[in-house]
């Protein structure tokens, strides 16, 4: 387990990160929402109660990594955490494609990789660590635009934790395992925001990527 005593591990996002966390910072129970963040808390805390980890929630709803940049001062660099988490790219895809007379809403693999390379070097000299989670579409087929698209997003998230060396979670690879046994639609009805099973999915790729000790 990376994450040493008294240390804090921030994670930021989108509605599936969001989740209904406590304005202006999602900390503390019953304050972290009901998605992945509060998994991870619980574990953290089961787990390992002797490290007294702090775990923030600073997700927001209908985030694309441009709004993250541009909020990644006040909402990560002041709270000064010793590990952040970044699990974002959904609506940078999604937008293609429920937004698609307003093209400048979305937010398209190069800018996508920009986004993230500003905000790993902003970020890497002031923390101990980064771990980087790909965005998961919850879709079986392959073959589907939007699913294809968000493979693309995965590949070039995998591609910058391995160039920059930091911790990868990849929740994509459970969910899809799950779907060989049951269809997709029984944890997403869009696809997108994941119920329970799939929030646990997402913690622990989280955790397993920080070396919790099942």
């Amino acid at each position: 387990m990376v994450i040493g005593n008294n240390e804090t591990l921030l994670m930021i996002g989108d509605s599936v990160t969001d989740c209904d966390r406590i304005r202006p910072i999602g900390e503390g129970d019953g304050n972290m929402g009901n998605g992945y963040p509060r998994n991870v808390q619980a574990l953290l805390d089961m787990k390992y109660p002797e490290k007294h980890i702090r775990v923030i929630n600073m997700g927001i709803s209908g985030n694309t990594s441009r709004d993250l940049k541009e909020r990644w001062q006040s909402d990560v660099l002041d709270l000064k955490p010793d590990w952040v988490s970044i699990m974002i790219g959904i609506n940078d895809i999604w937008r293609k494609y429920d937004q698609c007379l307003h093209p400048e809403a979305r937010v398209d693999l190069e800018e996508y990789e920009e986004n993230l390379r500003w905000m790993l070097e902003k970020t890497l000299p002031s923390v101990k660590g980064i771990i980087l989670m790909p965005p998961c579409y919850m879709e079986q087929n392959h073959q589907d635009a939007m699913r294809a698209d968000a493979d693309l997003y995965r590949a070039k998230t995998e591609e910058l934790a391995r160039e920059y060396h930091t911790l990868y979670g990849d929740a994509q690879a459970g969910m899809d395992a799950y779907f060989q046994h049951y269809p997709a639609i029984y944890m997403s009805w869009d696809r997108v925001h994941p119920n329970q099973v799939g929030h646990m999915i997402i913690a622990k790729a989280l955790v397993d990527a920080l070396g919790f000790q099942w």
